[in-house]
């Protein structure tokens, strides 16, 4: 038998997929990437209803430390929002996902790779590119992009097939990972409306506020109101604390890759917060030139991520750059958080460059003379000064 692999979200487009292929001939092995947002039982929901569609395998793998590690941290480094809006919660993720099945599918000796992406969105241009980039060898099988299948159509093949499980559809598609959720809906498919209170997964229960310290080293996150984890656990507490405000809530308006525009809400609490106050941090650490490079290089790194591109070397180069850019953004940043929304109230950091012994900003100067000054302004001025004499 041909030996495939297929990407299984365990939802009625990779469902079809792993039936049809099965069909086929093709020695089907489903695999899932969990990048936060799995519990333990819908894990084993999952593997159940994988093995109902006839795969020969079932395997979950535990992506979430690569994910921080590969990706979130350098945007987290960069301050990287999408559009000044979106933290690129499921874009990011697909991105590890993809990587991990080809390097699976290679591990086992698969010849064929399926995903069930459709041919109007990102995600088919995600998965393909980074398949055809690790492993050119394995061809790539996409059964709704290339048959074109409606959603009825699934379904009364499943049917057809014995496997007649809930696929009604639900109004709001959610997709939820450790750097956000995506939500889905009527109202994003047009310009005009809001997603209403509902359809966001997380609701308001806090209604008074409450000041949280988040400590960074380096410019990561260890530690919560002075309780040191994990990055990776500080953003899962952080989410769980903030998302009681309905705090991290928005609509993204973006350019897709194949070039419609698209729109979509999200929930990101954690990954809203963390780069805002990891910014403000940076802004008393590092100097006007590191903002100012930090600033545009961001965004050409959030866009190559957002675009499947993660793998061109230049994300390296990047990368390497947020790294050095971080040895002293240290110090200990406090947050208010409110219903809907929060705010920065300072920060604490031995790095701090705002500091008193070299004058204060607009009240009193202890590094420079009066003459000096007015030297400074005259020649700093000169080249403005001369256009505007030669061109009156």
């Amino acid at each position: 038998m041909k030996k495939l692999v297929i990407a299984y979200s365990g939802g009625l487009d990779t469902s079809y997929c792993a039936v049809s292929l099965s069909k086929q001939e093709y020695e089907v092995h489903a695999v899932s990437v969990n990048t936060g947002g799995f519990s333990s039982e819908e894990i084993k929901k999952i593997e159940h209803n994988a093995y109902t569609m006839g795969v020969a395998t079932y395997k979950n793998i535990n992506a979430v430390a690569d994910y921080y590690n590969k990706v979130i941290k350098y945007l987290i480094f960069g301050n990287v929002l999408k559009n000044n809006t979106y933290p690129l919660s499921v874009s990011a993720e697909r991105i590890v996902q993809a990587i991990k099945i080809v390097n699976y599918a290679k591990s086992i000796g698969a010849n064929y790779i399926a995903h069930g992406s459709t041919g109007a969105g990102n995600d088919q241009v995600r998965f393909d590119m980074i398949f055809q980039t690790i492993a050119p060898e394995i061809e790539v099988i996409t059964p709704i992009r290339d048959l074109q299948l409606s959603r009825q159509e699934e379904i009364e093949y499943l049917k057809n097939n014995g496997i007649d499980l809930s696929w009604e559809k639900t109004k709001y598609s959610v997709n939820k990972g450790l750097w956000g959720t995506s939500v889905g809906g009527e109202e994003t498919l047009t310009s005009e409306h809001p997603l209403p209170e509902h359809a966001y997964p997380s609701q308001v229960t806090k209604t008074t506020s409450e000041q949280i310290k988040l400590s960074f080293v380096k410019g990561e996150l260890m530690a919560i109101n002075d309780n040191e984890k994990t990055p990776v656990q500080n953003i899962e507490q952080l989410n769980e604390i903030a998302s009681k405000f309905g705090i991290g809530r928005d609509i993204h308006v973006g350019d897709t890759i194949v070039g419609i525009k698209g729109r979509v809400g999200f929930e990101a609490a954690a990954a809203l917060i963390t780069i805002k106050a990891h910014h403000l941090l940076e802004k008393h650490t590092l100097t006007k030139w590191q903002l100012q490079h930090k600033e545009y290089l961001a965004s050409f790194y959030g866009m190559h991520l957002h675009e499947g591109q993660y793998l061109d070397p230049v994300m390296r180069d990047m990368e390497a750059f947020f790294t050095n850019s971080q040895a002293k953004v240290t110090g200990d940043v406090f947050v208010t958080l409110k219903p809907y929304h929060f705010t920065l109230d300072g920060i604490d950091s031995p790095h701090d460059l705002m500091n008193a012994k070299f004058g204060s900003y607009g009240e009193l100067n202890k590094g420079w003379t009066a003459e000096d000054a007015k030297g400074f302004i005259k020649i700093l001025g000169n080249q403005n000064k001369i256009y505007q004499q030669v061109n009156k």
